[in-house]
């Protein structure tokens, strides 16, 4: 409108794209600065941004509105959730523990006979194994490999449904 105001008179343009007089004065009048409403978006965006931060990119709208009433802030959930959504700001759910052994036995422990040294200087020297889990056609599968680490190759493996000791033994078998 402000492009074409010596072309057309301005009540004519306000009737023509519906907008009211005072709202093009005062727009004229802010020269492109952003209003109230803007300024206080711009304000509450960065601060779900630095509590999104603080909670490691975990925290959903419910719990940052919690940590920001704890700052002093008072949101409702559906304003922070849209200020997530302006600034494309998704939770990650946390990957639950599972545990996957228990070190806390009574059980002989074998010695660690390698002490981190992980080089041979001839062949059938040194070997390690261990022990895995693949995603087959058929489910689960366990896989125990016994690796040489002179050259570094498989020597032995075998596959189970199951984690047994039989497992290994069969790896151990077509290693030697």
């Amino acid at each position: 409108m402000h492009n074409h105001a010596d072309e057309f008179k301005i009540m004519t343009m306000n009737r023509v794209l519906g907008v009211s007089r005072s709202g093009f004065y005062r727009f004229r009048q802010r020269a492109g600065k952003p209003t109230i409403r803007q300024q206080q978006r711009m304000v509450l965006d960065k601060l779900v941004a630095e509590a999104f931060a603080t909670q490691k990119m975990r925290a959903g709208s419910p719990r940052l509105v919690l940590d920001l009433c704890d700052q002093g802030y008072s949101y409702d959930r559906k304003t922070v959730a849209a200020s997530m959504q302006r600034q494309n700001l998704r939770a990650r759910a946390a990957r639950k523990y599972k545990a996957t052994t228990n070190s806390k036995h009574n059980l002989p422990v074998a010695p660690n006979l390698l002490a981190q040294d992980f080089s041979a200087g001839a062949p059938n020297q040194k070997r390690v194994s261990d022990i895995t889990y693949l995603w087959t056609d058929e489910g689960w599968l366990y896989l125990a490999v016994i690796i040489d680490l002179f050259s570094r190759l498989v020597v032995g493996w075998a596959f189970s449904e199951r984690m047994t000791a039989q497992l290994v033994c069969e790896a151990l078998q077509m290693a030697l």
